[in-house]
């Protein structure tokens, strides 16, 4: 039942989808934490180590812009986070070849060590955190990555 003075459109919080969508980032963050914590990653640095080994793979350049873009983390905390790795030994940054503003970045041999299981660490959590979708699973990532597109 609404209250009188109610300045929501929502009758019931689990009918509002923003917060749905922080309840959920929220549990799986803290699981992910857990997760990491084993190698002695935050989650950025993993993502940010992750995307490293991932565009290298993918013979794509890796500049601390180009990580920034992929992560949709912004470029002064890409920036913090990638010093913080090259400090623990896991990336190095050098000046790029050709742009001097810009720095390219690749993992060390520990840090291509501790990616390759962190990975397989997170996807395993990953898959087991959303096979309560089922088949749906896909049908999910279809309607976040329409959120993330439409708003560039």
């Amino acid at each position: 039942m609404k209250a009188a003075d109610n300045t929501f459109t929502v009758d019931k919080a689990e009918d509002s989808s923003g917060f749905l969508l922080w309840q959920v980032t929220n549990l799986w963050q803290r699981e992910i934490k857990k997760a990491l914590e084993q190698y002695g990653l935050t989650h950025s640095q993993f993502v940010l180590l992750a995307s490293v080994h991932w565009l290298t793979l993918h013979k794509q350049e890796v500049t601390q812009v180009i990580l920034s873009n992929h992560t949709k983390i912004d470029p002064m905390t890409t920036s913090t986070v990638l010093r913080t790795l090259q400090q623990k030994g896991l990336l190095q940054r050098q000046e790029h070849l050709t742009d001097t503003r810009a720095k390219t970045v690749g993992l060390t041999e520990e840090g291509k060590k501790i990616i390759k299981k962190a990975v397989v660490t997170v996807e395993n959590f990953d898959t087991k955190f959303f096979s309560v979708l089922g088949k749906k699973t896909n049908e999910l990532n279809k309607n976040l990555l329409a959120l993330l597109n439409n708003s560039r």
